[in-house]
């Protein structure tokens, strides 16, 4: 790059001064002086990301505050609204994004990676990062009623045969219901949306086409209607086809303003072309007719890798065969049963082979948020489906052994090892001799990138500064990435052995005292604010990056259950980065995060502490949208998103791993059995739970409550034969069962 070579840096330095802009070289020199050095500043795909994310936000800027007589997503009218609490003043604002309800949720089949979303307030996105669709009533006479600005809507998301997002809006005499889902047609994906209605005499229902999207402006620049009248034909591509035949159409272009303006006039129009790419459309239907039946609206899917290709499928799972190797919960606490529902779906959902951690912004592969998602399907039972991603892995591993999704996140290989090791105990199965040289260059990798430990410097030892987990601040030395380095090496000297016994004993070794290591860094000393608790880095104060560092604890137990040092990182984080009941991180995200308020959770439950565990659960549980989703990132005021995708997957893994463990976890040689399950939630009927993967077979967890006992039945395909178990429901007698004691049965008294 110019900016790397001394005479490009002079060049660039001398043409910003001629024309009165600011060095960027003498910029860049500043800016990198509150990180760590390191050979990557951020990763590119980021900066890409990044760049699109806010040329989105630059036309965004342009088109909406000009014209706020226009009718707009949810997310518009509420952000640029000054009664509203959402508002944000737009002044200095470099792009005008959403940042107060990124809140979506996606559509889709088992297998099929493309997912329609559907916004708050039911706009529909058929196609990915397109137009989308709205369902208005238009009146005989006043304004049309459009969903995106009513203050009262329902909402919720249906695992009824197919993924489904029901909307409904109500006003006085007026009612209109939408289903959204994902059908084939002859093996082609296409987005479906039923629309039902009740509408006042003289009334129309209008199919509205929109050029925006949950993110903003998605350009429309050319509208046709089909020679039937039962269709449109957007961009000369994208067909959207209706049931039956509209009384008529309205088109319109940015000159002429939006189609909502319009829908009064009487002029016939077959075709418009816009060249700001502001079309809009509306196709009128009699309210009268929605007695009679549903109108239907279907919209072909297309590949936006290559637009041009409609996929095709010739067999794929049903949702009942796909959903039936997970494990079943019972639970006499519907809002949890619910969630837990709703998160088995979805994260299936996303992982047709890679999984995504979202279905739109975040509709991409990163190690980090992949192996917490086949965690839990793995946790829970899904072992082909995890299989199949898993053979995804060493395709992107580098020569060098770097398992690369993103450049300069150091955590990717201790992950990635860390889960084909838990991927063999989970199973019982002997990796493929492929699989384990792939483990091997990992962990060389590992061991190479660790820095010089020859000298006195805080980091030495360490994994080099990276952009690593970058909701932890800028590149620094992060403990998260060296903990996971650990791991991965504890995890290569198990699956070693056989086939590389002298690596597989170098790795072990090598894991013990790069573990010593980490902690003769940790930073010590009368001065420190909070003597024992666990920073981000070395180098760092407490603050809300320390969250990172729970990962020893959870899921890597590298520590034993109540370590005093990470209890005390938790009980900082509480107490000063805790907001509405979840855990704020205020760094990038600036939002409660409810993936880390669920490793809070974790902690606590593994420590013995499951009454701060379920405060934890049950604000998570408050946090949900009506469609039981949760976005990356929550904004404190409004309860909508602030941050990332709106549909987060991670989020949803981390419920299922959360409730996995509430009746089951590991601990070292014995299992943990029914550590969460509160006693109150007995008192509504039965718990079940199973049948969920351990290192010791399959495993399932049922209780009730028997007047002063609680009746525990634990039965598993065991491995080997019945491993300890501790049972430990909280207020019961705990027992300890010893291994090859071959009883199912047994009974808890109640504490008095």
């Amino acid at each position: 790059m110019l900016l790397n070579s001394k005479p490009g840096r002079y060049l660039v330095t001398r043409l910003a001064r001629a024309y009165g802009f600011l060095d960027p070289v003498a910029l860049l020199a500043r800016l990198r002086g509150f990180a760590q050095q390191s050979e990557v500043g951020e990763p590119i795909e980021l900066l890409r990301a990044g760049m699109l994310f806010h040329a989105r936000g630059l036309v965004n800027t342009k088109a909406i505050q000009h014209n706020l007589d226009w009718v707009w997503p949810y997310w518009v009218e509420r952000q640029f609204n000054p009664h509203d609490p959402s508002f944000i003043p737009r002044a200095f604002s470099f792009s005008h994004i959403n940042l107060t309800h990124r809140n979506w949720t996606a559509v889709g089949l088992p297998g099929v990676p493309f997912y329609p979303i559907v916004d708050p307030r039911g706009l529909v996105t058929p196609q990915f990062d397109g137009w989308s669709l709205d369902v208005w009533v238009i009146p005989e006479t006043g304004p049309p009623l459009a969903p995106s600005k009513l203050a009262e809507f329902q909402q919720d998301l249906r695992r009824d045969g197919a993924l489904t997002v029901h909307s409904r809006y109500r006003m006085g005499d007026t009612c209109v219901g939408t289903s959204v889902d994902l059908v084939l047609d002859d093996g082609e994906p296409h987005c479906r949306v039923v629309i039902d209605a009740q509408a006042p005499p003289g009334a129309r229902v209008a199919v509205m086409l929109r050029p925006y999207n949950p993110e903003g402006v998605s350009f429309v620049e050319r509208v046709s209607v089909s020679r039937d009248g039962q269709g449109w034909l957007v961009n000369q591509r994208h067909r959207i086809n209706f049931s039956r035949t509209p009384v008529s159409h309205r088109l319109s272009t940015y000159a002429d303003g939006d189609v909502a303006m319009q829908l009064q006039t009487t002029a016939p129009v077959a075709g418009v072309r816009c060249v700001a790419g502001m079309a809009t459309a509306a196709a009128l239907f009699d309210g009268a007719d929605f007695a009679h039946g549903s109108l239907e609206v279907r919209v072909p899917i297309h590949d936006e890798l290559e637009p041009d290709r409609r996929p095709h499928y010739t067999r794929l799972s049903s949702w009942e065969e796909s959903l039936r190797p997970l494990a079943r919960l019972r639970l006499a606490h519907p809002r949890v049963q619910q969630l837990y529902d709703l998160a088995v779906a979805n994260t299936v959902l996303h992982s047709p082979e890679d999984p995504y951690p979202g279905p739109y912004t975040y509709k991409r592969f990163w190690f980090r948020d992949a192996v917490f998602i086949l965690h839990a399907l793995l946790a829970l039972g899904d072992v082909e489906r995890v299989r199949r991603a898993l053979e995804r892995f060493a395709p992107r591993q580098r020569r060098d052994g770097y398992f690369l999704s993103q450049e300069g996140e150091w955590d990717s290989n201790g992950e990635a090892l860390w889960f084909y090791g838990r991927f063999a105990e989970l199973t019982g199965e002997v990796l493929p001799p492929a699989w384990l040289d792939a483990i091997a260059r990992g962990a060389r990798w590992i061991t190479r990138k660790r820095l010089p430990r020859d000298t006195a410097r805080k980091e030495a030892g360490l994994l080099p500064a990276g952009f690593s987990a970058e909701h932890l601040g800028p590149n620094d030395y992060y403990y998260w990435d060296d903990f996971w380095g650990v791991a991965g090496l504890q995890a290569a000297g198990r699956l070693l052995g056989g086939r590389h016994p002298a690596l597989a004993t170098a790795c072990a070794q090598e894991a013990g005292e790069f573990l010593a290591t980490i902690e003769r860094s940790f930073p010590a000393g009368p001065h420190r604010r909070f003597p024992g608790a666990i920073p981000a880095s070395p180098h760092r104060r407490m603050d809300a990056g320390a969250v990172g560092s729970l990962v020893a604890d959870y899921p890597l137990q590298l520590f034993p259950p109540g370590d005093v040092r990470i209890l005390k990182t938790a009980d900082y984080l509480w107490n000063h980065s805790q907001f509405g009941g979840g855990f704020f991180q205020d760094m990038i995200h600036s939002g409660i995060n409810v993936y880390l308020t669920l490793h809070l959770a974790q902690v606590r439950l593994r420590a013995g502490q499951p009454e701060q565990a379920w405060q934890l659960i049950e604000n998570v549980a408050g946090f949900a949208s009506p469609t039981g989703q949760w976005p990356e990132a929550i904004h404190p005021r409004t309860g909508g998103g602030c941050m990332g995708d709106g549909q987060h997957i991670w989020a949803a893994a981390e419920w299922l791993l959360m409730v996995r463990n509430l009746f089951v976890r590991e601990e070292r040689d014995a299992l943990v059995i029914g550590a969460g399950l509160a006693v109150r939630w007995l008192d509504g009927g039965p718990a079940h739970f199973g049948p969920t993967l351990t290192p010791h077979g399959a495993v399932s967890v049922h209780g009730e409550r028997r007047e002063a006992t609680v009746l525990l039945r634990i039965e598993g395909l065991w491995r080997g034969g019945p491993p300890r178990r501790q049972l430990r429901v909280p207020s019961c007698e705990p027992l300890d069962v010893p291994p090859g004691d071959d009883r199912t049965e047994f009974t808890l008294p109640l504490r008095p």
